[in-house]
């Protein structure tokens, strides 16, 4: 990395090429620049997203829930929804996020993860005495709303750190870690237990995300913008860092299903899986090497400004002639005097500004851009997510083993992945170079998910496996869709509750699809089969369904909903035809000018003062000053 080393810590006679650790205050200063930087603190969000996604495992442990507390499809759906009602709930944590530095809500969501998820494998060892199922979907509901507040605290961070570009790279990266997190998870718990007991699988994810979230819980935080238009002015360099993460994750993804493909076919020792697991581990901190390339070549650069001038790189502002500071519009140190006469929040509801431009909560809230996506989400979601959580009990109904079942569910999870992270380069890609909007990819993808819930409607022989891939995929391609065009509609201001308050349908078409529709469907085709059989059902033992009936009616509505909001996608896109037709980035690259330009200003109209540590009696004068 071009590291010279020199005894006396000086040096030569080019000053750029003789920059690099010539001391321990070189070396302290990297680290310092390591640690304090954007890079490192979106590696410390990769971590944590890939741990998080213990709502998508929820195919792994569900039969055991089913079996060991004996429930019937439609109690085991009810969970289901509650689980998901608790990983779409974020409006709490972005609330609080608006408020608190973002290490608060990480610290409230590693105390959810462990208390929800400890107790739940408590029940399921039988450790306490059998909950009642309030019981366990309080449970499942704390436990899966503990990824909202690591989400919100991680995602919502860096979106605001990266605001001038890129937006869709990285949400699709942050989003798609999450996907892949069962399969990366099933294949690390594997290797550290060596056996398949799912029951104690989820103490595994009780501890480990919960550990990693209090781990990084003062690395991730907002980044000065002044201080990010000083060390990087090249967006383009910041779109080819997330591309190399990108190909670093694709090639984790890449080795998963290779890894699953195997599995299923050889049985792997304690040893086996203890190797593939170093492997995955190595992949996972891979990017680590590019955080400190990329903070490297940031810190040599300042202190190469350093030597070049005699002014700080501190933002500073001007004074006048009556002792008043003025500040700059993203100045980040307090004193900055409100211009405006504050307006009721609600006499501006029904006047949103331009689309692109900062929205209020209520004014995003009650525009028909939100109503539309949200009436989307519920029919799209709603579908996907019904297949995914009873994944287990459709491949038990339809015959398939239950080595083939946990196949699928870690299949799942790459082709979420896939869906997450390609989606959400293509749509930058796509909406950069060819000014597609992503409402309409949204609308492309709704349609395209029809194909799985046909698959399963009518039991196409091995079609389940299909169905897998289609699913997964159109599932993680419509979170960094929905999260990027709230961001580019509503703006950043409020976007960590705007973010989570997008995520809030899900479960409305989850319960109305699979509570109400898909386990009510399944345990009456359940209970004809037992009396055909001239059975009944004995209390407290599990209900089950055999046969291609069991799943046809339900995917067959579940189609017709989700073409349904295809139809009503189509008015968001026309809605917001004309701000994609822009550049959605611009207002964000002028702040960023201005501020630059401002800057510039308050220092060369600054005098220096004739003391021995320039920067140190600037900023205690800043102080006084204040």
């Amino acid at each position: 990395m071009g590291l010279l080393n020199n005894k006396n810590g000086g040096s030569s006679s080019s000053p750029t090429s003789t920059i690099g650790i010539h001391s321990f205050a070189d070396l302290k200063s990297l680290t310092h620049q390591v640690l304090a930087g954007r890079w490192l603190m979106v590696f410390a969000s990769f971590l944590m997203m890939a741990t998080t996604g213990a709502s998508y495992m929820f195919g792994l442990y569900s039969n055991d829930i089913k079996s060991v507390l004996g429930y019937d499809q439609t109690t085991l759906n009810l969970i289901s929804f509650f689980k998901d009602l608790g990983a779409n709930i974020g409006i709490f944590s972005g609330l609080i996020n608006e408020i608190t530095p973002p290490w608060v809500v990480l610290f409230v969501g590693a105390a959810f993860n462990f208390s929800g998820y400890f107790m739940i494998w408590l029940s399921l060892t039988q450790k306490i005495p059998k909950p009642q199922v309030w019981q366990m979907c309080l449970y499942i509901t704390i436990g899966a709303n503990s990824h909202t507040f690591i989400n919100t605290g991680a995602l919502v961070t860096c979106v605001k750190n990266f605001r001038n570009n890129g937006r869709g790279i990285l949400i699709g990266l942050l989003n798609g870690y999450i996907g892949i997190s069962a399969a990366l998870i099933s294949q690390l718990y594997r290797a550290f237990f060596g056996v398949d007991d799912t029951k104690s699988f989820t103490l595994f994810v009780a501890l480990l995300p919960s550990a990693l979230a209090l781990c990084f819980l003062r690395l991730i935080r907002i980044v000065n913008v002044n201080d990010v238009q000083n060390n990087n002015n090249n967006n383009n360099k910041e779109q080819k860092v997330l591309y190399n993460f990108f190909y670093i994750s694709l090639f984790l993804a890449g080795f998963l299903l290779v890894m699953i493909i195997v599995q299923s076919k050889v049985t792997f020792t304690k040893k086996e899986y203890g190797g593939s697991a170093a492997v995955l581990i190595f992949l996972l901190f891979l990017p680590f090497s590019i955080v400190v390339t990329e903070e490297y070549d940031l810190w040599k650069k300042k202190k190469k400004k350093k030597k070049e001038t005699t002014t700080d790189d501190l933002p500073t502002p001007i004074i006048d002639n009556n002792n008043l500071i003025i500040t700059t519009a993203n100045s980040s140190f307090p004193g900055e005097p409100v211009s405006e006469k504050r307006v009721s929040c609600w006499k501006n509801v029904f006047r949103p500004p331009e689309i692109g431009d900062d929205y209020t909560i209520l004014q995003a809230i009650f525009s028909v851009e939100m109503i539309t996506l949200l009436v989307t989400t519920i029919c799209g979601l709603g579908g996907t997510l019904t297949l995914m959580d009873n994944l287990g009990q459709i491949g038990t109904s339809l015959g398939y083993s239950l080595q083939s079942i946990t196949t699928f569910v870690s299949l799942t999870s790459v082709w979420i992945y896939l869906g997450e992270a390609c989606v959400g380069i293509l749509s930058e890609i796509f909406i950069t170079k060819y000014k597609f909007p992503r409402p309409l990819m949204f609308t492309m993808t709704l349609l395209f998910s029809c194909i799985g819930h046909l698959l399963i409607a009518f039991n196409v022989k091995h079609g389940l496996y299909a169905a897998s891939i289609i699913t997964g995929f159109c599932f993680g391609a419509h979170w960094p869709l929905i999260f990027s065009i709230i961001s580019e509609i509503f703006g950043l201001k409020h976007y960590s509750t705007l973010y989570n308050f997008g995520s809030m349908a899900s479960p409305i078409g989850l319960y109305l699809l699979n509570v109400r529709v898909t386990g009510y469907l399944y345990d009456k085709e359940a209970m004809k089969q037992l009396e055909a059989l001239g059975l009944k059902r004995e209390a407290g033992k599990e209900l089950n369904c055999n046969g291609g009936e069991c799943f046809k009616l339900a995917f067959i509505i579940i189609t017709g909903v989700t073409l349904l909001g295809t139809l009503v996608s189509l008015v968001l896109v026309w809605r917001t035809r004309k701000f994609y037709k822009g550049d959605i980035y611009r207002k964000f690259r002028d702040e960023s000018n201005v501020v630059a330009s401002e800057l510039e200003i308050n220092k060369a109209l600054r005098p220096v003062p004739e003391t021995e540590d320039p920067d140190k009696d600037l900023h205690c004068n800043y102080l006084n000053q204040l």
